[in-house]
């Protein structure tokens, strides 16, 4: 039976040491981390996470490398996906073998396809393998934005259980959430609408803000769907300047900074992303210095 996703997912960062190697032991000690702070599901190497920049055996390191830290406490969502179907395909089935939960179909980027083509290459992916495919359309990063129709359309495969939407579009996400299959979810992709999409009938968030306040966005979440508006308002009200100042320069360079600054540090960044500028690291020490965080931090770091 596949592994609930549960409301609240976190798109985790991926540690580097010093010398710009993956640092396994520190994403176990992440993962660790966010589940004990109210985490249901991880994605692994997803944008968050740095795919782009990782090999073919880092990412399959890393989502076993996860996998074992957390065991069944939470499910784990491998980003497997390119703008390359038949690459999607193969590191998709190794993921499978690996025992992931669950794939991340993300929209492909720079070869900007049809409507026909991105509804091919999914069913294609969700066909590969005998796990959920969680859908991810973000068109600010990818240059193509799947419309409601494609997303509605996919929904009739049986495993492509859901989609998380960052396009920011309400009367798209509106289309889907009334059209698409039962039981079909909708995640929000951007932390600062997931209280309007939640309203709407929106299942939870992939989220960023949740290696940090995990706690208090379940919470958030809680409110909201059983009938404490008011309560989800104020959490809301409280986490948004954490939102915001997650994306004062591209993400998650902040939300890297953040950590080290809370003392659960996960190194630098791979080129093309540089460390945090003067300005953004001022905006969130701002925020920090107001924010109570769940993440809990090792005595050791």
């Amino acid at each position: 039976m596949a592994k609930e996703f549960g409301r609240l997912i976190t798109a985790m960062v991926t540690p580097f040491s010093e010398d710009g190697a993956v640092d396994y032991p520190r994403a176990g000690q992440l993962a660790e981390g966010l589940v004990a702070s109210g985490t249901e599901s991880l994605v692994v190497a997803g944008t968050t996470g740095e795919a782009p920049t990782l090999t073919h055996e880092e990412k399959l390191r890393l989502f076993e490398t996860v996998r074992d830290a957390v065991g069944d406490r939470a499910a784990i969502i491998a980003g497997t996906c390119t703008y390359a179907t038949a690459e999607s395909i193969s590191v998709s089935r190794e993921a499978e073998q690996l025992g992931v939960d669950g794939i991340l179909g993300t929209v492909p980027w720079y070869n900007k396809p049809p409507q026909a083509g991105l509804e091919r290459h999914f069913r294609a992916i969700a066909e590969a393998v005998n796990i959920p495919v969680l859908l991810y359309n973000i068109p600010s990063r990818t240059a193509t934005n799947m419309l409601p129709e494609t997303t509605v359309s996919l929904s009739q495969v049986p495993n492509i259980i859901g989609i998380k939407e960052a396009s920011g579009n309400f009367e798209a996400i509106g289309t889907i959430l009334r059209q698409a299959r039962p039981g079909f979810r909708l995640w929000s992709g951007d932390d600062a609408v997931t209280l309007p999409i939640l309203s709407l009938g929106g299942y939870g968030v992939v989220s960023d803000a949740s290696h940090l306040v995990g706690r208090q966005l379940a919470m958030m979440i809680d409110a909201a769907v059983n009938g404490r508006p008011e309560e989800a308002a104020d959490l809301h009200a409280l986490l948004s300047p954490l939102f915001s100042a997650l994306f004062v320069t591209t993400s998650p360079i902040p939300l890297k900074y953040a950590l080290r600054q809370c003392g659960f540090g996960c190194g630098g960044h791979r080129l093309p992303l540089s460390e945090i500028d003067p300005r953004s690291a001022q905006v969130m020490n701002q925020v920090l210095s107001e924010l109570k965080v769940d993440l809990p931090i090792p005595s050791a770091v």
